[in-house]
């Protein structure tokens, strides 16, 4: 089958590697139609993840068509239409059993925290992604939901991440009606948090990046207010003006390791690698937030050291939230939200790319280049 391979930092390509096959009874293969780029896969690209092996196989947001389950599956058949969320989980375990499914117990023998994640580097459990022709489904009678016949492919491969990760962040906000909320972050995810505050009853909604295009894009889609950091000389004392000198009361990191904004932290945490990512918008989240507001975190950071100002959280009572979404527990909510009109995912995506052209399109969707939200790969070709 032909997959993206990651060949060192910076350096993937489109290559033939053996197709998947049924290593367990409860797996299932399935042959993909769309899979994403995500952001966080740009931290793989990057280097910025340990244990990212080359040879490795990316992406963890994918929907497709079941071809082949093995003996112990009996919710999935062959010619499914299948959504696969982007954990893999067992569903039966402490965590799952309180739909902690990015906490797995039972996937990643690797890891104490973080569960298993498709396409995620070793760190993860080592499971190959869906950038590829077929990709193999642990768990198949457990994560993956077969898509109704009344959402569109498109919009379903983002319900496998993008939008269910913004939600969580606007959920782990725990928003109040009429509360001031500052996204940063203007990539996919953080314009599904905006979007999805507004859900929430938010009475205002602020979202920050640098990126000029991003910021009109989400002051379209997300019906919000934006703020160009480049254009700020202090961005705690900016947001502090802007709500009344109290600040926010929601703070919401969309953003995680490779932030930029701040030199020292660049260089820190995305150079030197002293610590696990530049925390510059953890950084903001924290100083910008009002004393007893909420943090919500949703950007990836690695697993070591960062330099977090803990003490400001400390005595400003803040309460910090984060984990990895649990993409399961949202899918009936989120459904509605589609079925009534209120998310219209499909509408971020802005470039359709074939699988075989998968080392330009990481570098259009990493270098922020022809005004790129967001990128599907197909495997057959841009006009499946």
């Amino acid at each position: 089958m032909l997959a993206m391979n990651y060949r060192g930092p910076y350096r993937i390509r489109a290559a033939y590697k053996p197709d998947p096959q049924i290593e367990h009874p409860g797996d299932a293969i399935v042959r993909v139609t769309r899979s994403c780029i995500c952001g966080s896969d740009l931290h793989l690209y990057h280097g910025m993840v340990p244990d990212t092996r080359v040879g490795s196989t990316f992406g963890h947001e994918f929907v497709g068509e079941v071809v082949e389950v093995g003996d112990a599956v009996h919710k999935l058949k062959v010619g499914d239409r299948v959504l696969v969320p982007f954990n893999i989980f067992c569903g039966s375990c402490y965590f799952c059993d309180r739909e902690l499914y990015s906490n797995c117990h039972n996937v990643n023998p690797a890891a104490s925290a973080v569960g298993a994640i498709y396409g995620y580097s070793h760190t993860t459990g080592g499971y190959d992604g869906g950038q590829a022709e077929l990709v193999r489904v642990p768990m198949a009678d457990v994560g993956p939901m077969v898509i109704p016949d009344d959402l569109d492919q498109d919009d379903a491969v983002l319900l496998t991440d993008a939008v269910p990760t913004g939600y969580q962040a606007a959920e782990m906000g725990d928003i109040s009606a009429g509360d001031t909320v500052v996204v940063f972050g203007a990539g996919p995810v953080g314009i599904f948090a905006a979007k999805s505050a507004w859900l929430m009853g938010a009475g205002r909604v602020i979202v920050v990046d640098h990126v000029d295009y991003r910021l009109d894009f989400v002051r379209r889609y997300a019906q919000c207010e934006v703020v160009n950091f480049k254009d700020v000389e202090d961005m705690a004392l900016h947001i502090k003006k802007m709500t009344d000198w109290l600040g926010a009361d929601v703070c919401i990191d969309a953003v995680g390791c490779e932030a930029a904004g701040n030199a020292m932290q660049s260089l820190t945490g995305r150079y030197a690698m002293m610590q696990a990512g530049s925390a510059t918008a953890l950084h903001w989240a924290i100083n910008s937030v009002r004393k007893g507001g909420n943090v919500s975190i949703v950007g990836v950071y690695g697993p070591t050291f960062n330099a977090v100002p803990i003490g400001n959280a400390l005595n400003k009572g803040l309460t910090l939230r984060m984990n990895q979404a649990s993409v399961k527990r949202h899918l009936p909510r989120l459904l509605e939200h589609l079925r009534a009109g209120h998310l219209n995912p499909k509408e971020i995506i802005t470039h359709r790319v074939p699988l075989a052209e998968v080392a330009d399109a990481y570098q259009i969707f990493s270098g922020k280049l022809d005004n790129c939200i967001k990128t599907v790969l197909i495997p057959s070709g841009p006009s499946d």
